[in-house]
């Protein structure tokens, strides 16, 4: 019997410090997919019954081949900033569709988040493999905040309340909180559901993080599952619980009625998901999302109902006519997004 399996790549891509990324590509596409390294690899086909309803789509900026674009946050000017893995960048990109340096730090890049004063945060390791949260100053300078020893894999975060963010440990199957002000950092929750179902197995389990009506809602994408842990009023975790099973999401956002919109890195589209758990497909690779890893929606006027969406251009599983280019795609969804809670 044939392993179900997904690949998040900016695991896969970071595990070459364990493993070697060539190797581990070659055994994921060989071994329980059935396809040679020539061929695009199967996956189960978990979206296979999904209905299609494209939303307009448009190309905001395009990187270079093998450009793996990881997390997207937007500013109050509606200024687009994505974080570049494996070079450990960070770009901005106004309305004119240029991407600019932003910041850079000696590390990998994965997760972003951007406060009230313009400042971002970048969840990383640093040049010693080290878990590391890193803030960005408005006007691009890095420092580091916060080092994370015991932490093995940071990934997706977002804001809770206060001076406090959580952020998702997708190896050790942890949420950790860290409070931006005291520079301290503890672990929020550790649950077997934010798991992976073993310590051997190389993809990531929680993922990205995002909150909707008290509920912080967290993707398990090694257990292709989405997780509700409702949030208590001293901000303190309830008991997760199991929302969607059979489902590959990376990165994703609400809009204000609780519609989900989310990426599926591998499956090379998005999708939205309604309060119910309906699931349609918005988005697919024809219309730039080969390898999509992250969105987020606009934030002023005339942007609000738009999600900009980044892609690493199949870096994780390539497509039969190879990797393409890394994109930021604007998608008009027609909803209004949640605004977000920002720390001031």
């Amino acid at each position: 019997m044939k392993t179900i399996f997904t690949i998040d790549l900016i695991n896969v891509l970071h595990l070459d410090k364990f493993i070697g990324r060539d190797g581990l590509i070659a055994s994921l596409l060989s071994h329980e997919a059935g396809v040679s390294m020539s061929t695009s690899p199967g996956l189960p086909p978990i979206f296979a019954e999904t209905p299609v309803m494209e939303v307009p789509a448009r190309r905001v900026a395009e990187f270079p081949v093998n450009t793996f674009l990881e997390s997207i946050a937007v500013g109050k000017d509606n200024t687009l900033f994505v974080s570049s893995h494996y070079d450990g960048k960070v770009f901005r990109i106004g309305a004119d569709g240029v991407a600019v340096l932003h910041a850079a730090i000696a590390g990998k890049a994965t997760g972003l988040a951007v406060k009230e004063d313009g400042s971002l945060l970048l969840s990383a390791w640093d040049d010693q493999d080290v878990p590391t949260v890193f803030i960005i100053s408005p006007q691009g300078e890095a420092q580091v905040l916060v080092t994370l020893p015991d932490a093995i894999f940071l990934n997706g975060l977002t804001y809770l309340k206060d001076d406090v963010y959580l952020i998702a440990d997708s190896y050790r199957g942890a949420i950790w909180k860290l409070n931006v002000t005291s520079k301290t950092v503890e672990i929020w929750l550790e649950h077997p559901m934010l798991a992976r179902s073993s310590s051997g197995s190389v993809f990531p389990a929680v993922n990205g993080l995002k909150i909707y009506d008290d509920v912080l809602y967290a993707s398990v994408t090694e257990k292709m599952q989405l997780v509700k842990i409702p949030l208590q009023s001293n901000g303190q975790p309830g008991e997760p619980e199991i929302f969607l099973q059979n489902i590959n999401l990376d990165d994703f956002a609400f809009d204000i009625d609780g519609n989900l919109y989310g990426t599926t890195h591998v499956y090379n589209s998005v999708v939205k998901i309604t309060p119910s758990g309906s699931i349609t497909t918005i988005a697919q690779a024809e219309q730039g999302m080969i390898g999509t890893t992250a969105l987020a929606f606009g934030r002023i006027e005339g942007e609000q109902t738009k999600v900009y969406v980044v892609t690493n251009g199949g870096m994780s599983l390539p497509p039969t006519t190879g990797i393409e280019s890394g994109k930021v795609v604007c998608l008009d969804v027609s909803s209004v997004g949640l605004p977000l809670k920002l720390q001031p």
